[in-house]
């Protein structure tokens, strides 16, 4: 069995929040997925609450502190992301970007991310395809065709609201699994079994 390593980042700002519950579902409808296609999930949930002050240090002085540099390095190990950010005036917060800016560049590249929102009101829904979906696609990620936006009343029984929001949880979820599964491991680092120093100069003398 293959297991496959996602990642869910969270920009959730309260203890509890609606954008950590979202990023829960995701997260478990992600891992029930893998399994359905016989893959194993191995998963982490990054609160960027916690990290915040390490976040603007590395935006500050590009040097990673505290747990960030395990969390970006568990970003580009990543088969698959899911990014959720709360709605801030109609786009992504403050701390959600900030993050996404110190991960190095090519991390993301290729790299399947599922991305959701969850604010107040249904008319933030477009942040998904004005916002988030053009940020990732910028970082040359494969963004998951689905994406899932909750607005208040979606956790609601209601007129069908919590149905239609599990419904959107678990094809994104799916979509992403089926991503993440096929994602091919990333780029050797050609530093990582470097030339030997005989056999440099064993060439120079061709």
């Amino acid at each position: 069995m293959t297991t496959r390593r996602i990642v869910t980042v969270s920009a959730g700002l309260s203890t509890p929040s609606s954008t950590r519950l979202l990023a829960d579902r995701l997260t478990a409808a992600t891992e029930a997925s893998l399994s359905d296609r016989g893959e194993k999930a191995e998963t982490r949930t990054v609160e960027l609450r916690d990290l915040a002050h390490d976040i603007m240090n590395a935006m500050t002085t590009r040097v990673p502190t505290g747990d960030l540099p395990g969390v970006l390095e568990d970003i580009a190990a990543a088969d698959g992301v899911i990014a959720v950010t709360p709605v801030f005036n109609a786009s992504y917060s403050g701390l959600f970007k900030s993050f996404f800016d110190i991960v190095e560049p090519e991390a993301l590249d290729g790299t399947p991310v599922l991305v959701a929102a969850t604010g107040g009101s249904p008319r933030h829904s477009l942040v998904l395809e004005h916002a988030l979906r053009p940020m990732f696609s910028y970082a040359r990620s494969v963004v998951v065709p689905t994406g899932v936006y909750a607005a208040s009343e979606d956790w609601g029984a209601g007129d069908g609201g919590g149905r239609e929001l599990s419904e959107r949880v678990d094809r994104a979820a799916r979509q992403l699994a089926v991503l993440a599964a096929d994602h091919a491991p990333g780029k050797a680092d050609p530093f990582e079994e470097p030339t030997s120093f005989a056999e440099l100069m064993s060439g120079l003398g061709t």
